[in-house]
């Protein structure tokens, strides 16, 4: 039997250069992928046994294009990355996509090991990562009653990230009046006041991972 497949995805090269490293005399490194949209091309071509990815990367963050890819590639392994300690989105990808869990300060030390018991179908937490699911609020409602539309998505993403309407258009190839659109409709339906809860609400979401 070969050696287990793996596609590192981050958005920061020497990161990816450090688990290829880390990774290498174990396993085979298939590709690497520095966003959102990279990712899910490499992962529909390669079909790699586990994904590294982090959670932060741009368009399209690691915890949407992670639940997308779960659905299509459910064989797959995932190993979610984060910078925050944040118990929404741990949760959130502990429960509807990754089989593992690390906190980007500890990755070094625990990511062979994470790896190894994902391919034994076994999860695997770091214990700042269980602490924080395990520290999380009771909520009977796992996934929220509405869901965002892609575009949506796109839009707040990128604003979230200090992009300017103008901006933000201009990568979305729109007008800035769609964006604004779309703005305001996500603010509406989700009970947004000020772009302050626009940030927080994409966070939430695991639409930007806070920093």
């Amino acid at each position: 039997m070969g050696r287990a497949r793996i596609l590192l995805a981050d958005n920061h090269e020497m990161v990816l250069e450090a688990f290829r490293k880390l990774l290498e005399p174990e396993f085979e490194i298939v590709g690497t992928a520095s966003d959102g949209r990279e990712l899910v091309t490499s992962a529909l071509e390669l079909r790699p046994d586990v994904i590294v990815v982090d959670i932060g990367m741009p368009l399209f963050s690691g915890t949407e294009v992670g639940r997308e890819l779960k659905l299509l590639l459910p064989f797959t392994k995932f190993i979610a990355l984060a910078m925050s300690e944040d118990w929404e989105i741990a949760a959130t990808a502990v429960k509807l996509w990754a089989t593992a869990y690390l906190m980007k300060k500890s990755a070094g030390s625990e990511l062979v090991k994470a790896v190894r018991e994902s391919l034994r179908g076994k999860s695997y937490m770091t214990r700042v990562g269980r602490d924080i699911v395990d520290s999380s609020p009771h909520d009977p409602r796992p996934v929220p009653d509405k869901e965002l539309t892609t575009r949506q998505r796109e839009v707040l993403q990128l604003l979230s990230e200090g992009r300017t309407m103008k901006e933000t258009a201009a990568f979305l190839h729109v007008t800035p009046r769609t964006v604004a659109f779309h703005k305001y409709r996500i603010m509406e339906e989700f009970g947004l006041k000020t772009n302050a809860d626009l940030v927080r609400f994409a966070i939430r979401e695991g639409v930007v991972s806070a920093y």
